[in-house]
């Protein structure tokens, strides 16, 4: 397949939204931190957190080698930046409520929507680099393969979290960890397969 010239302004744009998305990923992991009651879960996020901040500094890397304001403003970088604070003040209203577990299902799906978009940005990104043309497209790809593999991890193994952590609310037998974990998934077909595991996985507990 043929190489494309890509839309320079809208990778531009892509960049500055995945940015806010790691530096708002912050606060949402160390908010989704407190509200943990899971030590496994709790550990999990704190991996992520550190994850995250190392996924931010890649990207000032990227800015830095492609001679990119950091601080520039977009209308989408600004609406990335307000779904980020949304997340985290709806985890401290659920911490605030004054019960733990409800708060720590509500850090999952925080967590959860806050990966599907940081997902989508590095898979946006390595896009890019793959059918992409010019000098930038070598810097996205050693962006992207540097974090692919945990963005990969930290939406799959959410999603497994909050679904087990949900059906054990819900008064059901969950597997905790999660399939998801057990299997160490890094892909949406193992998310898929190891969700179809888990009543085989109870019979086995």
């Amino acid at each position: 397949m043929a190489k494309t010239a890509q839309d320079s302004v809208q990778v531009e744009e892509l960049l500055y939204q995945a940015l806010e998305t790691e530096l708002g990923g912050i606060q949402i992991y160390e908010t989704a931190i407190r509200c943990a009651v899971n030590d496994d879960l709790r550990a999990e996020w704190s991996e992520y957190l550190g994850q995250t901040r190392t996924h931010r500094k890649v990207l000032m890397h990227v800015f830095e080698s492609l001679g990119l304001d950091p601080d520039t403003a977009t209308p989408g970088r600004a609406v990335v930046a307000h779904i980020g604070s949304s997340l985290v003040k709806a985890m401290e209203m659920a911490l605030a409520a004054g019960d733990a577990r409800a708060a720590e299902l509500v850090a999952g799906e925080c967590v959860v929507l806050a990966e599907t978009k940081d997902h989508m940005n590095w898979e946006l990104i390595g896009h890019v680099a793959k059918h992409g043309k010019g000098p930038e497209v070598d810097i996205l790809q050693a962006a992207f393969d540097a974090v692919e593999q945990d963005e990969d991890h930290h939406l799959y193994h959410t999603q497994g979290w909050t679904r087990e952590l949900w059906i054990q609310s819900l008064g059901f037998p969950a597997v905790l960890p999660p399939p998801e974990e057990i299997k160490q998934v890094e892909t949406a077909i193992g998310a898929s397969r190891a969700e179809q595991a888990r009543e085989q996985m109870l019979k086995k507990n």
